[in-house]
């Protein structure tokens, strides 16, 4: 039976945002690092300064008025509420299409590409581009539901969003993501090809395979050397959350301060900046974001996926649906196309960008957007 979809609102109280004011005054620091770089994790005078504008200037309820003009919807599967922002054309016949998010990101990553995506006529494109965008929040993430068993992984997921895309009247459709989105996306074009006309990637996870390193291409070598930078100096974060989401999400849960310090970290390691991840993203976003982990408490609940899908050794089977692909050069990880096409049997479309990272809606919106719509053009 298809779940039916409950009308939804973010609404934060009054106590709950005071509560967050007296605990960012309130932290208790701990002494400045001794290098005059990122490079032991984020500067302290920059999370000072982050949390006294996100304690004094900060507006939430700016990002509930913007939420409030899409419609907003929990759906229930198989026990668990998840929370769906379902972004609807003017264009009646347009393409519905699932848009997944990953760590440490949200539905608020897809926020600027939206009014381009649903109507591009208003945006100086064509209609014939036009998207029904249904963004939903991974289990243990934002406003869905913490799942109380384990076995949510990217396969449950991608099995749950077929029921959410139903749900919201969509029994054909396209699928993108990224990070974890792109894990989730993959799998929908894996297990669900009558459900699902195609996916977009803009984060590719394939390797060279077995024996695949012998003759390498300039650029498959500087991806495997990229990978090799971030195992030894990034990857800290992935190795507690895959091992001991509990323990991290104490830390997580009752600290602004480190929550926002956990996250905004990643956008700048992972980000296309000239040195300052505000050269990228306004700060008011990126507090947006940080906020769709701190209102609901999600520290610990959203760092079980990793524990749910690194344990677990998972079938590689064909991806036979029609991809994109759109490979950006500060991604945490760039395949090459002969690697991609030992998995994904019917590429369509493949890029490789001048600029941006790894968050692609979010860095670069109208290069995501145009991504998007090339690749659908294909399968539309």
């Amino acid at each position: 039976m298809t779940p039916s979809p409950e009308p939804f609102r973010i609404s934060a109280t009054d106590a709950d945002l005071d509560d967050l004011r007296a605990r960012l005054r309130r932290t208790r620091w701990p002494e400045a690092e001794p290098v005059d770089d990122w490079s032991q994790g984020i500067p302290l005078a920059y999370v000072q300064e982050l949390c006294a504008h996100w304690a004094d200037e900060y507006d939430w309820r700016r990002v509930e008025a913007e939420l409030d003009g899409y419609e907003q919807v929990r759906i229930a599967v198989d026990g668990v509420g998840i929370h769906v922002l379902h972004a609807r054309s003017p264009q009646t016949d347009a393409l519905p299409i699932v848009m997944t998010h990953g760590w440490p990101g949200s539905i608020v990553e897809f926020l600027d590409v939206l009014g381009p995506l649903t109507d591009p006529a208003a945006h100086g494109g064509d209609p014939v581009d036009s998207f029904h965008v249904v963004c939903p929040t991974l289990p243990g993430y934002g406003w869905s539901d913490k799942p109380t068993t384990p076995g949510w992984g990217v396969e449950r997921i991608a099995d749950a969003w077929v029921d959410v895309m139903a749900a919201v009247g969509y029994e054909r459709f396209g699928a993108q993501g990224g990070d974890w989105g792109s894990a989730v996306t993959t799998e929908l074009g894996h297990r669900h090809g009558e459900h699902c006309i195609g996916i977009h990637l803009n984060m590719v996870s394939v390797g060279p395979g077995r024996g695949g390193t012998d003759e390498l291409t300039a650029a498959e070598q500087a991806a495997l050397d990229s990978l090799a930078r971030y195992q030894e100096w990034q990857a800290g974060y992935s190795t507690q959350q895959a091992t001991r989401p509990q323990t991290v999400g104490y830390g997580l849960v009752d600290s602004p301060a480190m929550q926002a310090a956990w996250i905004v970290e990643k956008f700048w390691d992972w980000s296309d900046h000239d040195g300052h991840p505000e050269d990228v993203f306004r700060r008011d976003r990126l507090l947006d974001n940080v906020m769709m982990y701190w209102l609901p408490a999600a520290g610990a609940s959203s760092a079980r996926l990793y524990w749910e899908s690194f344990r677990r050794r998972r079938p590689r089977g064909t991806i036979d649906v029609p991809s994109g692909m759109s490979i950006f050069p500060k991604e945490i990880f760039r395949a090459s196309r002969r690697w991609a096409e030992r998995r994904f049997t019917d590429i369509r479309h493949w890029n490789e960008l001048d600029r941006g990272g790894h968050f692609a809606a979010f860095e670069r919106p109208d290069t995501f957007v145009d991504e998007v719509r090339t690749f659908f053009r294909h399968v539309r």
